[in-house]
């Protein structure tokens, strides 16, 4: 990842920030280490700060539609696809029971912490290089993250006259940085299972997980 930064202009000195970084909670369990969670609370803020005032600069928009725009691109949806581009998959280390699993919400959770690593090591001005180099062209083609799934799925749903219901499956974390894991049940079959920091988001992955998996086919 260090040589990866360095052919975009990146400097990092600290190697070991930039592990911990890309250091899953299965992993740093396994071997007793640091993983990716702080500095995901500091690359979160530094990244909001970025997406506002690109927005506040660049569009003559009112509050209301300016946080809504930003939502969709600092999405989870939208941090793995940056991850992509950047092939940060290729680097993340977790555990052994998680290595056929480096889901969407692990790769945007290590694209916060990387840059938060990227600040810290450099500067304000060059994490804004980095993000921007990345979101602008999707903000230049119309390209927008975070589709309602939840709201299709209702309505594919009730065509069919079918229950739907979300089900917490598990609850993990402290206070300040919860996961949760959720599964859409739709007539009691299991049709999708999403991973996130709230409940609302946990439930949009997995109307998300069960309409690119089931109801699209």
């Amino acid at each position: 990842m260090k040589d990866k930064l360095k052919s975009m202009g990146i400097i990092i000195n600290n190697e070991k920030l930039l592990t911990e970084a890309l250091t899953h909670s299965s992993y740093s369990n396994e071997h007793k280490t640091s993983n990716y969670e702080r500095l995901e609370f500091l690359g979160d803020a530094v990244l909001e700060l970025i997406t506002s005032e690109y927005f506040f600069l660049n569009e003559d928009y009112d509050e209301g539609r300016m946080s809504k725009i930003r939502a969709s691109y600092v999405c989870e949806e939208a941090l793995d696809e940056y991850g992509k581009k950047i092939n940060l998959k290729k680097y993340i280390r977790v555990g052994h029971g998680q290595i056929n699993n480096i889901n969407a919400t692990i790769v945007a959770d290590v694209f916060e912490a990387l840059l938060a690593v990227i600040y810290l090591e450099n500067n304000y001005e060059i994490a804004r290089k980095f993000v921007l180099k990345l979101m602008v062209p999707y903000i230049e083609k119309g390209i927008t993250f975070n589709q309602d799934y939840k709201s299709i799925l209702q309505e594919l749903v009730q065509t069919d006259k079918k229950s739907l219901e979300y089900i917490i499956k598990s609850e993990t974390g402290p206070a300040h940085n919860k996961k949760y894991e959720i599964e859409l049940i739709i007539d009691d079959t299991v049709y999708g299972c999403g991973i996130g920091k709230s409940k609302k988001q946990a439930e949009q992955a997995a109307a998300k997980d069960a309409y690119e998996k089931c109801i699209r086919r």
